[in-house]
């Protein structure tokens, strides 16, 4: 790993894909083990766990780190992050699980991609959770929607070993894992880089911004759009990769990249944004371009916004903290 980039967070980049002996014996066991039929969302998040985009955490959040994260943002241990991880399932599924059994996570065709080793089983209170992370129980918003309506009523916490990263056939040359980004990043010699994070094609005023967000920290610039899922309605990722592509000729040369990002959103604002932040100094990122109303989950039904009213910082932060931590990484942390 490159020393003279920033570090991940927690301090260490989390790799929980298993060696190929381990892997094949995980598949063969795996026939004796429940299955559970990974939802899309789930396999979003299930990649960015194994490849180190949600380092620190090391698997699905067992019930202790779930508590707090909605609580107070912080895993049990006092770490930083803001949105819960969590695997819901049936509650047949939950039923028949213990703390120590193993659960097998297929994708949609039935191929295995991990298993879980089981830590909690319960059923959460959702509304609870929607009014702690997005700061409202209203079905409108699209996260509560799929919290309260779209989810299954069971989660499942514990470590997670890899034993396939789903696949994409779409793009692959300019999807990289974190530690993919971060050499890529030594090799041409870049320390600072700015990462900006979307979900909508880009225009000129995003040029603009991007370019001189860049220029004004002397830094490279990483376009990092999500891929994964976004809000219900925006543009499909096929379209918007191509206006990407069409763009980044016009930065200075060597001075950009482009690298998309599987990740699940979802729409939760401030926590979100601090989210983002996290993920992207995982990346090899140091700073985060901020939009005006970041993961915001747009209009209600009636047209006024729904925005998130769920506390943007994490309690016991200084003030300057509260200030400047969401838009910039300092090597110190």
């Amino acid at each position: 790993m490159p020393t003279h980039l920033i570090p991940p967070h927690g301090g260490a980049l989390i790799n929980l894909q298993t060696a190929p002996a381990r892997a094949e014996e995980l598949k063969q066991h795996a026939r004796e083990w429940p299955s559970w039929d990974l939802t899309p969302r789930q396999i979003c998040d299930l990649e960015l766990l194994m490849n180190g985009a949600f380092s620190p955490l090391t698997g699905f959040l067992a019930r202790r780190d779930y508590d707090s994260v909605c609580a107070d943002m912080r895993l049990a241990n006092g770490v930083l992050w803001p949105i819960p991880i969590t695997l819901d399932v049936s509650e047949e599924t939950a039923r028949g699980l213990r703390p120590g059994s193993s659960l097998a996570l297929r994708d949609l065709e039935g191929i295995i991609l991990a298993v879980l080793t089981v830590e909690d089983v319960w059923e959460p209170d959702r509304t609870a959770e929607a009014e702690q992370v997005y700061g409202t129980a209203d079905p409108e918003h699209p996260g509560v929607r799929h919290l309260l309506r779209d989810s299954h009523p069971w989660l499942v916490g514990g470590r997670i070993e890899g034993v396939e990263m789903p696949r994409h056939y779409d793009f692959p040359d300019i999807r990289h894992t974190p530690t993919e980004l971060r050499q890529s990043v030594a090799r041409l010699g870049w320390r600072r880089v700015v990462a900006f994070q979307t979900r909508n094609p880009m225009h000129r005023a995003h040029f603009e911004l991007t370019y001189r967000a860049a220029r004004d920290r002397e830094a490279n610039l990483l376009i990092h759009p999500v891929v994964g899922m976004t809000k219900p309605g925006d543009v499909d990722h096929f379209t918007r990769v191509r206006c990407y592509k069409a763009i980044l000729p016009h930065y200075p040369a060597n001075t950009a990249m482009l690298s998309l990002l599987p990740l699940a959103m979802r729409m939760a604002g401030p926590r979100e944004a601090v989210w983002h932040a996290i993920i992207r100094k995982n990346f090899g990122c140091t700073h985060l371009i901020v939009g005006r109303d970041h993961a915001g989950p747009g209009a209600n039904a009636a047209g006024e916004p729904s925005r998130s009213t769920a506390p943007t910082t994490p309690r016991n932060c200084s003030e300057n903290t509260r200030k400047s931590w969401v838009s910039r990484w300092s090597r110190s942390k």
